[in-house]
């Protein structure tokens, strides 16, 4: 089977299979979302993939009006904003990502804790030369 490198281009081709993938280091079992090449906690260089649940719980939250590019083309703005929150996931690590079905015109609804899965969505990505921008991208959210 071919080694396939920790990088963030890993990451997002796992995200275009609808897979949440961390990286273990097999020293210290310490997991890494989004996965690293080498462990913060012991420097070890033995890492592995893993897939995650998908399940986790919202820790931290705010709702954005005026976001980066590919957000604006999905058709939010400051009269339809998004949520965007860091989640814990079951298996430990947090990582930011879009959060979905929750009422951002009451934001004082959105508790921390909320139970959340794994949601992937497509959408444009931000670039400058015009065919790149226009190209897909698969994005991590997470949904009630």
């Amino acid at each position: 089977m071919k080694e396939i490198p920790f990088t963030i281009a890993s990451f997002d081709n796992f995200l275009k299979e609808k897979k949440l993938m961390a990286s273990k280091c097999q020293e210290c079992s310490a997991l890494w979302l989004p996965p690293r090449s080498i462990c913060p906690t012991c420097k070890g260089h033995q890492m592995e993939w893993v897939e995650l649940s998908g399940k986790g719980k919202l820790v931290a939250f705010t709702v954005i009006g005026v976001g980066p590019m590919p957000m604006i083309d999905a058709g939010y703005s400051r009269d339809n904003p998004y949520c965007a929150g860091i989640v814990e996931v079951e298996e430990g690590p947090r990582i930011s990502a879009q959060i979905l079905g929750v009422d951002v015109a009451h934001p004082e609804n959105i508790k921390i804790g909320t139970p959340l899965t794994a949601d992937f969505v497509e959408r444009g990505s931000w670039h400058f030369v015009e065919e790149l921008a226009k190209m897909r991208k698969m994005y991590l959210a997470f949904k009630i």
